[in-house]
Order: structure tokens, then C-alpha cells, then sequence
């Protein structure tokens, strides 16, 4: 006797359907089937954190918040020995005159005066120019120059009082009179303020620097 014939496009078990032959891991209709163990119990852990929160940034990704990589700050502009002496000159031809106007008004020189030329030609210079040798032995000649400068406007201002006639022709026309009459009148504290303006210049460059 003939076996019946099985009729055609018989339907089949879908794939990921229930456990075919005991296969724990067949899925159920319409999931996917699970992954086999491999083995490895770190396998699907999440990578160990390194402690650099931008660990995981690609390179050329900018860093969070819109900014960019870190930079260093410019370096403050110091030590610039020309700039230094200029700065010295200057404030010696304006502390000078200061000083001349000063001593001119009282008619005599004052001693704290004259340190306080070389102080602030010292110590603007030095902030400049930084705690270069060179800037310091400006500072401190021109300090004393700044004295002399000083000492000669006020002798200018005192002989102009004296003549009557305007401090600028004393300076302009007769300067040779108020050099020479600076040479009768010094005495010892006339020297002694032209080196107390040098000490101050070194001193105010050393507390600028």
C-alpha cells in the first residue's frame, strides 16, 4: 500500500518561534533571538571610566561649552631695557621741573623733594623696564640730572623775580648767568641732594622690581 503524499507549501515553524529541539535561545514570534554567552563575563560591560571626562572625544572635537583647547596667558610686557631708559628719561625731565617749581616758589631745596625725584624715576622705569642693571644706572643718572634740572628752574625762577622780566627770557637768554649762578650758590647740600636722588632712583627700582 502507497504512503499518502504530503501536499505542498506545507507551512512551516517561523523563524524565532518557539524552542525548536530544545534550543534555549529560539526567540519568541517577533523578537529577536538573544545573543549566545560567550563566555567572557566583562564582555558587555561599559568601557571603566579613565578620569578624563574628554577621554572620549575624537580628536579636533572642541572641548564643552563652546570652548576651544586651553591657552596660556600672554606674558606681562616687562623687561624691555629700551623702553625702561625712555620711560626714565621722561619722568626725569617732568619730575625735574616739578622740583625746580617747588624749590622756586619756597626759594630754597628740599630734601624729601629730591628723593622723591629719584624715587619715581626708580620705580617707573623698573615697572617698565624690569630689574635690568642697565635700567637701574639710568634711572639713578637720570635722576640726578632730574636734580640739577630741578635746581637750575628754580635758581631760574628766583632770578626772574628778582629782574622782573618773564622766567622764559631768563632760560632762553641768560642761561649762562643762571649755570654760573648755580655754581657760586652750591654747597654741600647742593651735592648731597643730587646723590639723594640717585639712592632713591635704586630704591624705587627695587621695590618696582
Amino acid at each position: 500500500m502507497s504512503q499518502p503524499v504530503q501536499p505542498p507549501n506545507q507551512p512551516q515553524q517561523p523563524f524565532g518561534g518557539q524552542p525548536v529541539d530544545g534550543n534555549p535561545y529560539a526567540g519568541q514570534p517577533g523578537q529577536p533571538a538573544p545573543a549566545a554567552p560567550t563566555g567572557n563575563p566583562y564582555g558587555q560591560q561599559p568601557p571603566a571610566p579613565t578620569g578624563n571626562p574628554f577621554a572620549g572625544q575624537q580628536p579636533g572635537q572642541s572641548a564643552p561649552f563652546g570652548g576651544g583647547a586651553p591657552f596660556a596667558p600672554a606674558p606681562p610686557a616687562r623687561n624691555n631695557v629700551l623702553l625702561g631708559v625712555l620711560v626714565a628719561l621722561g619722568a626725569a625731565i617732568v619730575a625735574g621741573i616739578l622740583y625746580g617749581v617747588i624749590a622756586g616758589s619756597i626759594e630754597r631745596e628740599v630734601g624729601y623733594a629730591a628723593v622723591g625725584v629719584g624715587f619715581l624715576v626708580g620705580f617707573a622705569s623698573s615697572k617698565i623696564g624690569g630689574s635690568n642693571p642697565a635700567v637701574i644706572g639710568a634711572a639713578a643718572v637720570f635722576s640726578i640730572g632730574a636734580v640739577y634740572l630741578g635746581q637750575l628752574v628754580g635758581i631760574s625762577m628766583v632770578l626772574a623775580d628778582l629782574a622782573q622780566i618773564p622766567f622764559s627770557e631768563v632760560i632762553g637768554d641768560h642761561f649762562g648767568t643762571v649755570t654760573e649762578a648755580w655754581s657760586q650758590e652750591a654747597d654741600f647740600m647742593t651735592y648731597l641732594f643730587l646723590a639723594l636722588g640717585a639712592i632713591a632712583a635704586v630704591g624705587g627700582a627695587k621695590k618696582a622690581g
